[in-house]
């Protein structure tokens, strides 16, 4: 019979890779917490998954010797991203960050704590489960072609109302389980998005589908479950008291000129054109939006994550900070107009 030692040990190099199964994700985390050498082992292994990822991007560099306590914490940090293609890229980035934020809760930890919508921790996850659903129904594991959506068997129900029953169906039934049951389903759920073909094809991700309420091409579609899991992160954080970054500036563009890809069309052929322009970490860009007949009317400037949060729903239009000249109006209708995108 084999003991607590040789077991972690058969497991330690899945858990270089980050391809352990939450269970025995915490098994390894308790095991190399009390066992020098298998915390020795496990910081080599890693090293060396690191070493063939490539170099590791600019920061602090990690303890190399952490020891079996510091190795510890360091499992808890946060996960390398499943590589993916580009449109893919800031969803496995967004949900590593956020198992990163979860694994810092344990099982009799804070999930309780108000985060939105009277949602707490483990009901915010639980959300995520039902908000990604959509696209997991229209890739399988294997990544093939969309599926067909059912057949409508009434009346279409508006999106927003189906979206919200299927929060709170979800968030009903996930209350019936413990935290670790929720995150273990959202996680799953996640890898198989990002295992999906549609996650690495970008010729398959290029075509449109109908979800939420948007038809889009499924690259968008990413960015959306990326733009989701990154700002209720960010609300986990922000009622724990724990620090969450913006997405790296390369994803935070993507995000970026995804909501200007949504903003643009939500505004109407006969919005007043304004000129918009994000300027911040990672460069600055400038969009004319509204009827491209008129001369521009407004000058608009936001920092990108401020632009991302008030089309996110977390910045008020006229809290967010901005740089504005011309007509203060056709400015503000797109403030105003951003914001009412939310579906977060």
């Amino acid at each position: 019979m084999t003991g607590p030692h040789e077991e972690v040990r058969e497991l330690l190099g899945a858990w270089a890779l980050d391809a352990l199964m939450p269970g025995d994700e915490t098994a390894v985390v308790r095991h190399v917490g009390e066992c020098e050498h298998c915390a020795a082992e496990a910081a080599r292994l890693r090293a060396t998954v690191r070493h063939l990822d490539g170099p590791a991007p600019p920061g602090p560099v990690p303890d190399p010797d952490p020891g079996p306590r510091g190795l510890s914490l360091a499992l808890r940090s946060r996960a390398p991203a499943l590589r993916t293609a580009p449109h893919a890229a800031p969803y496995a980035a967004a949900v590593a960050g956020l198992r990163a934020l979860l694994a810092e809760l344990d099982e009799h930890g804070p999930w309780g704590t108000p985060v939105v919508h009277e949602w707490d921790v483990h009901d915010t996850v639980a959300h995520l489960i039902a908000a990604d659903e959509p696209l997991a129904r229209h890739v399988d594991r294997n990544g093939q072609a969309p599926a067909a959506p059912p057949a409508p068997s009434g009346p279409a129900t508006p999106w927003r109302v189906a979206w919200a029953a299927r929060t709170r169906e979800v968030i009903l039934r996930e209350r019936a389980r413990t935290p670790a049951q929720t995150v273990s389903t959202w996680r799953n759920q996640a890898a198989g998005l990002l295992s999906s073909r549609a996650a690495h094809d970008p010729e398959l991700a290029a075509r449109t589908v109908l979800l939420t309420g948007g038809r889009l091409p499924v690259a968008d579609h990413f960015l959306a479950r990326a733009f989701e899991a990154w700002v209720h992160a960010r609300d986990i954080g922000t009622a724990l008291d724990l620090p969450v970054p913006p997405p790296p500036a390369p994803h935070l563009w993507q995000l970026v000129r995804f909501g200007v890809r949504i903003l643009g069309p939500a505004l109407g052929p006969g919005a007043p054109p304004v000129a918009l322009t994000v300027s911040g970490e990672g460069g600055e860009t400038e969009w004319i939006l509204g009827s491209g007949d008129d001369p521009v009317r407004a000058q608009l400037v936001l920092d990108p994550v401020d632009f991302c949060l008030l089309i996110g729903g977390r910045r008020a239009p006229g809290q967010v900070p901005r740089g504005m000249s011309g007509d203060a109006s056709a400015a503000e209708n797109v403030l105003t107009r951003a914001a009412s995108l939310s579906w977060l």
